[in-house]
């Protein structure tokens, strides 16, 4: 059976960064970073365009939503770390840096962000307060790639340019681990459990135990790889690089499942949807992509056709052999206009058509 990606087009510039909320009462929500400075609200499942975040001045390289999607982050090529309220998008808070903002996170009660930037330096910002940083700490010898809050918010683990991966206490200020690598470490996940941590440099895609950090397993990828999603039920994980394709392993495994090409350029970061359902990945080319875990399955604007049901313009993979095909009923992901608002409340749970309209 084909896999038919939804595309969601509205950036100008290379997607750098996506970050998935929790589940809502809404469902869910995906944001993302681009080069363009312009980090876009769309709702998880379908792609659709909510509203796109304005302010920053240059690239941006991160961001990420809490739990509730009432919060977004976003680090820029502006030197500053902007907190905003994704309800009605307004900018709640800028965090002031030295040089370029790469990462940032949620702490999972939402009162804390963490910050990796140029200088090296990972921060710990207290949201409740005036925005000064709360906790620094130093080490990396290299800019911070990702960072990330981990063992029930009590440590901070960073990955940077000096091939390091370090787990700093926050109740020391210290470094109590470090591991290092060959080349340089790309992308970081925590496990939705927060259990498994996922690693990505050179060709390879690492797993290890959080609160060990010793090594689960390491697979060997057929391409440079810069991302990484373990599924949330820890069955399979996708990954995807410079090859512009998109791979799905077997976890225990650690067998190919099978690959997509869809993108146009270097995919630079793939993650999970909450639900496991589908699982989005960003491209140099500018687009984001959602790709359904099961193909096959009527999810989101995917609809399972039986091919006796397709109409005559349609040819179905299979057809005639009784097997099902997924087509995606429309794929509306609104592009921004210069008169769309910076964002549209999430927690009313507007339609694409309502959405559209604004």
């Amino acid at each position: 059976m084909k896999q038919i990606a939804l595309t969601c087009s509205g950036h100008t510039r290379p997607v750098v960064h996506l970050d998935f909320s929790g589940m809502t009462e809404c469902g869910y929500f995906l944001i993302s970073a681009c080069k363009d400075g312009k980090p876009m609200l769309r709702m998880g499942d379908t792609g659709d365009w909510v509203g796109t975040f304005e302010g920053h001045k240059g690239a941006v390289w991160g961001v990420a939503l809490n739990d509730s999607a009432t919060l977004a982050a976003s680090g820029a090529a502006d030197f500053t770390g902007k907190i905003w309220n994704a309800v009605t998008g307004e900018e709640v808070h800028s965090l002031q840096h030295n040089h370029i903002v790469k990462t940032v996170s949620f702490s999972h009660d939402s009162r804390f962000l963490v910050t990796g930037s140029n200088e090296k330096l990972v921060r710990v910002f207290d949201l409740n307060s005036d925005g000064k940083a709360l906790e620094s700490y130093a080490g990396h010898a290299g800019a911070v790639k990702r960072a990330l809050f981990c063992r029930n918010e009590r440590c901070v683990i960073s990955c940077a340019d000096d091939k390091s991966l370090r787990l700093w206490d926050r109740s020391s200020g210290q470094e109590v681990s470090r591991v290092e690598f060959s080349s340089h470490p790309n992308g970081l996940e925590l496990s939705k459990d927060g259990t498994i941590l996922t690693v990505t440099y050179g060709h390879c895609t690492a797993f290890y135990e959080m609160d060990t950090l010793k090594q689960l397993k390491e697979i060997t990828m057929p391409t440079l790889v810069s991302s990484a999603s373990l599924h949330p039920d820890k069955h399979i994980f996708v990954c995807g690089g410079e090859d512009f394709k998109m791979y799905k392993y077997d976890y225990i495994t650690g067998n190919e499942i099978e690959s997509f090409k869809g993108h146009f350029g270097p995919v630079h970061s793939v993650s999970f949807s909450p639900d496991g359902e589908l699982y989005a990945s960003g491209s140099e080319d500018g687009t984001l992509r959602l790709w359904q875990t099961t193909v096959g399955k009527t999810y989101g604007l995917w609809k399972c056709t039986e091919p006796t049901d397709l109409n005559n313009s349609t040819t179905a993979a299979g057809a005639g052999t009784g097997t099902a095909t997924t087509t995606p009923t429309t794929v509306s992901n609104a592009t921004p206009t210069s008169a769309a608002p910076t964002a549209t409340a999430a927690v009313s749970c507007p339609t694409p058509a309502e959405v559209t309209a604004n």
